[in-house]
């Protein structure tokens, strides 16, 4: 692999000409005595420094509660008959958050150069972990070899929601170093297009379709923002669609998905029960739902309620303002996402910023889409909201690298590093010396 290091710029003007521009707004409004709009407001609020922080953490926090919330709801009665404790999955996934929100937290305080450092090492982890998946340690789930139990059962993850991410901090460091060099097709593809798409061929070879479309998605989202042109794009356009329709040739199960979505009437007790039920759950929700952990579907007519399907949940329970809310959050953390990348003045932060925004919105696309009807079923969860340790700690963490790429924008790197900053007390001494001599007294001077 060859490489040339660069140093990414820290000029950060714009962001001090906006902040100039809205103190010029904030001083002629009380000059003239005239009120701020409600659109001025808008503006003066997202300009300040830590603006996108808090979007970030108000959005991803808000989604995480949630999730929590609704796993409850809709894991209490198969929890309750699979294990004789409603609470089960519920204090399951209240433990993996507390991890993932353990290690967000030391990824938000490392330093540049440890998160590279971190990507190569998360990225050869993972990597030795899919590839463990197909020993013995590997666990088959709903036909997908996608799973690794390390000697209990109850200790099980699943390593391509680690690959993830693993892949999205090394490509940032590796697209970062090379970036005076991007313009040059081999250097923009070579060594990431071989890397990333090992990786996803890892997933595709486990029979996890869903998950390894959301990684090629997660490739494509970083070359955009990377700026690659528009004939790379249509060639691994092109390539993808092959290997999609290869995926759903070879594999019965998907082959009989796909004929179900395009029959929906068909068959709605079988391949159909899915999607049929969920769009039934959600329909009867109405404008404002049945009511929290008031599901009739969970009653074990929705299968994966708590899990995949746990939007349909939302939509009956929470009814269209819950679903809505949810949205929304989701094009917050979308927006705030976009927000940092364009605003970072450094590419690692650039890239890194733009390929967790793309994993977030394209499953959650994804994943709304097959519960809404809109795509074949396949099994991709909500980022964020649906059960699943593995998941829910990726996410999390991937939620702390956002946030540390908003706290290395330039205006809010400038007013964390001056909070930061020791303050030296000043002190003043008074020294009276008082000393006569030829008639003059001399007085101590103030230090």
């Amino acid at each position: 692999m060859t490489g040339v290091a660069t140093t990414d710029v820290q000029d950060g003007r714009g962001s001090r000409s906006a902040q100039s521009a809205t103190s010029r707004r904030t001083r002629s409004s009380s000059k003239t005595g005239a009120k701020p709009g409600r659109l001025d407001w808008i503006k003066i609020t997202l300009d300040k420094p830590l603006a996108s922080f808090h979007l970030v953490l108000a959005s991803a926090g808000m989604l995480v509660a949630l999730g929590l919330m609704m796993v409850l709801s809709s894991s209490s009665v198969y929890a309750r008959q699979m294990t004789d404790d409603a609470y089960y999955y519920f204090k399951r996934q209240a433990v993996f958050l507390v991890v993932g929100l353990i290690a967000a937290f030391v990824v938000t305080k490392m330093s540049r150069p440890m998160l590279r450092v971190l990507g190569w090492v998360a990225l050869f982890v993972s990597a030795g972990l899919l590839i463990l998946t197909y020993t013995s340690l590997g666990r088959e789930v709903n036909g997908n070899r996608n799973w690794l139990e390390l000697g209990h059962p109850l200790l099980t993850l699943q390593p391509s929601e680690f690959a993830k991410l693993a892949m999205i901090i090394w490509a940032a460091d590796v697209l970062a170093r090379k970036d005076k060099l991007l313009d040059q097709p081999k250097h923009l593809l070579i060594p990431f297009l071989p890397v990333t798409g090992l990786m996803v061929l890892l997933v595709v070879f486990q029979g996890d379709a869903g998950t390894a479309v959301v990684m090629a998605a997660i490739v494509a989202g970083i070359l955009w923002i990377v700026g690659a042109p528009m004939r790379i794009f249509l060639t691994l356009g092109v390539v993808g669609a092959a290997g999609v329709v290869g995926l759903f040739v070879t594999s019965p199960n998907r082959m009989t998905r796909l004929l179900a979505f395009l029959n929906p009437g068909t068959d709605i007790d079988g391949s159909n029960l899915q999607a049929t039920v969920a769009m039934h759950g959600i329909a009867s929700g109405g404008w404002w739902g049945v009511g929290l952990g008031a599901s009739r579907q969970k009653w074990g007519s929705l299968p994966e309620a708590h899990t995949d399907f746990i939007f349909a949940v939302i939509g009956e329970e929470l009814g269209l303002f819950g679903s809505l809310a949810v949205l929304a959050m989701f094009l917050v953390l979308g927006y705030a996402g976009l927000r940092i990348a364009a605003r970072s003045d450094q590419k690692f932060y650039r890239y890194l910023a733009a390929g967790v925004t793309s994993w977030f919105m394209f499953q959650a696309l994804f994943n709304l889409g097959v519960v809404l009807r809109m795509l074949p079923i396949a099994g991709v969860p909500l980022p964020l909201l649906s059960y699943g340790g593995s998941a829910l700690m990726a996410n999390v963490v991937a939620v702390g690298l956002l946030i540390a790429c908003a706290r290395n924008e330039p205006a809010a790197r400038r007013l964390l590093t001056r909070s930061t900053r020791p303050v030296h007390p000043e002190m003043t001494t008074v020294v009276d010396d008082r000393r006569t001599r030829k008639g003059r007294t001399v007085k101590g001077k103030k230090r």
